[in-house]
């Protein structure tokens, strides 16, 4: 498997774009992915320049006078080795330069975008003690599309050392930019390359944007799952109010609330003739998807206060003149909310396998095994029951836990790690995987629908999914090759999150 992490492409703000006001404590996962994808510019607040500015006075003061991690010493197993005074111009170029090692690929445009946007609205959050000239190159670069160069692997989950000290290198001038528009050379010192480095500004980045692709998701795969409701006629009771009253849980609750929105069904549904109750794929959708929104909410709000964090180490509190050293970069947190989001995630993939199979059956839909073309042995969308299986079962590998790593690094001063940094790749590289084994489903309840000549009310959701999915997919039931179908579906789920937005109200 490539380590490539594929990216959609990056337009570059024009001067219509919406404005995003970087002010150090209220940027959102939204904003954030605006600014990531070209969408909005950033606006660094007055109030929040003029806390940094202070900030940096107060940092270059302190480190004058005593010692100051990664000023006025080495780091890690140098940390107690000091830095002579007439050496400190020349320290913090010399700490970039050896710390930008990142390696593997070179990462999307967006990617380092959104690791250019977090960064920025930390530092403005004051505890940096930088010169407040990098938040401006920073802006400046969001605001023009350039990007430096930044390699995938460099971070164990305490601070993305490695990919920001490239990061410092190019707006020193000494490492390359993509793209037109990159901000002059900034004179960094002692005093800004650990300051800058000091962050998970990466992993935190692509975090946000795995969480807003796949939040969308599974959204977009209850209103699949409501065409194949439909389509085997299923059973409305167990989306009743009542049920969910009952064992109150907020994402099962929600989930059940828009399930009845999307398929038009009653808050308390009269039991319908014939089977007693459907396969687990349509019974247990609220108590398998709620969790995994709720996932999703824990998530951006660990995401949320860390990109309004002021978390470098050593932090500086110009109020009191002082420099705290501390752990506020080990991010268990984030590790933590990745892997239960990615877990849950999995669980939502894998309920969607089941309804595929169930689709399958004849006893369900009253059709030919496998949704078949009448000619003897026809094999209908059967294969899709292996794709969906096989790309399953990269997501199952993508949600191993990655915060069950462990490292011992920089001669043991340095004996854990979180792993956030591997979290993140991982929850993005779930992405793919998890629309392929959805886009499986999304052809099989189509052509159910169709061969049932089943239309859900276009006043529905469930109703302009489907016509929005007819218009797209193709109609013809002979055996053939399904790949473009899956691809087109998968491409589809965008569009259907929409339509699961809409149903919000």
């Amino acid at each position: 498997m490539s380590s490539r992490i594929v990216d959609a492409p990056v337009s570059v703000p024009s001067a219509r774009s919406a404005a995003v006001v970087l002010d150090g404590s209220g940027l959102g996962v939204e904003d954030l992915v605006r600014l990531a994808d070209g969408a909005a510019h950033p606006v660094p607040e007055a109030g929040a320049m003029r806390r940094v500015e202070h900030s940096w006075n107060a940092a270059r003061q302190i480190a004058a006078t005593g010692r100051v991690y990664g000023r006025s010493t080495g780091v890690g197993a140098n940390r107690n080795e000091d830095v002579p005074t007439e050496a400190a111009a020349g320290h913090g170029l010399r700490l970039l330069r050896s710390h930008a090692g990142a390696i593997g690929e070179e990462l999307p445009a967006r990617q380092v975008r959104a690791m250019l946007a977090v960064r920025a609205n930390q530092l403005l959050a004051g505890g940096a003690g930088l010169r407040p000239g990098v938040v401006t190159a920073l802006c400046e670069a969001l605001e023009t599309g350039a990007h430096p160069v930044v390699n995938e692997f460099g971070s164990v989950g305490t601070g993305d050392i490695a990919a920001l000290a490239q990061v410092g290198l190019a707006l020193a001038g000494e490492h390359p930019w993509r793209g037109a528009g990159a901000p002059a050379a900034q004179p960094l010192d002692n005093n800004d390359a650990l300051a800058l480095i000091s962050s998970n500004a990466l992993t935190l980045g692509q975090s946000a944007l795995a969480l807003r692709e796949l939040r969308g998701l599974i959204g977009a795969t209850q209103v699949v799952a409501a065409l194949s409701l439909i389509a085997v006629d299923g059973s409305h009771e167990a989306y009743a109010a009542p049920v969910h009253a009952a064992r109150p849980h907020r994402g099962s609750t929600e989930v059940a609330r828009r399930m009845r929105e999307l398929i038009g069904a009653a808050d308390r549904p009269t039991p319908p003739l014939g089977r007693i109750q459907d396969p687990y794929g349509f019974r247990c959708l609220p108590q398998i998807h709620g969790p995994a929104h709720d996932a999703a909410d824990a998530l951006e709000q660990v995401l949320t206060v860390e990109i309004n964090a002021a978390a470098e180490n050593p932090l500086i509190a110009p109020e009191d003149q002082a420099a705290y050293h501390h752990g506020g970069f080990y991010q268990a947190q984030l590790a933590l909310a990745l892997d239960h989001f990615r877990l849950a995630l999995t669980q939502v993939a894998r309920l969607s396998t089941s309804r595929l199979s169930t689709l399958n059956e004849p006893a369900y839909t009253r059709l030919r095994p496998f949704l078949a073309a009448p000619e003897p042995a026809s094999s209908g969308v059967m294969i899709l029951e292996y794709a969906a299986g096989a790309a399953l079962g990269d997501l199952r590998a993508f949600s191993a836990p990655a915060s069950l790593g462990h490292a011992v690094l920089s001669r043991g001063v340095e004996e854990q790690a979180s792993f956030a940094s591997l979290a993140a790749r991982q929850t993005l590289r779930a992405c793919g995987a998890y629309r392929l084994v959805v886009g499986c489903e999304l052809v099989a309840a189509v052509r159910a629908l169709r061969q049932r000549d089943l239309r859900p009310d276009p006043g529905l959701p469930a109703g302009r999914a489907f016509a929005l999915a007819e218009s797209v997919l193709d109609a013809d039931p002979a055996d053939r090759p399904l790949t473009d179908d899956v691809t087109q579906a998968a491409a589809l789920l965008d569009r259907f999150t929409d339509i699961w937005r809409g149903s919000a109200s």
